[in-house]
């Protein structure tokens, strides 16, 4: 497994957020981004999720609810790359694929685009 610290894992996935476009970061909204070492027990191989009401969906009952969730999970992604700039971008293509997430852009879609 490749090594690296968590603050510089931290600092990547702030940097994949940093690289979308402006115009679609004034979009977001009430969502929130975090970096946890290990996903769910159940789905060992899970590089990120979102966990919320995508934009899409929200209509006007949505009002004073906590935001949607995007994790990116550190420990999945060092199993998977084999340099630093292996890291570097998978970490973009799974926040650009969970932010997609956030605008209601499903699975498939982000696979055809490639972000699967």
């Amino acid at each position: 497994m490749l090594d690296m610290p968590n603050e510089e894992f931290e600092e990547l996935v702030a940097q994949a957020l940093d690289r979308i476009p402006a115009e679609l970061t004034r979009l977001m909204d009430n969502v929130a981004v975090f970096v946890e070492p290990e996903p769910p027990p159940d789905d060992p191989g899970l590089l990120g999720l979102y966990e919320g009401t995508p934009l899409t969906e929200r209509g006007e009952w949505y009002a004073g609810v906590l935001p949607d969730r995007i994790t990116i999970y550190r420990g999945p992604t060092l199993r998977m790359c084999e340099s630093r700039e292996d890291v570097v971008a998978e970490t973009e293509i799974t926040v650009v694929h969970e932010i997609a997430h956030h605008f209601g852009i499903d699975d498939e879609r982000l696979h055809a685009l490639g972000y699967g």
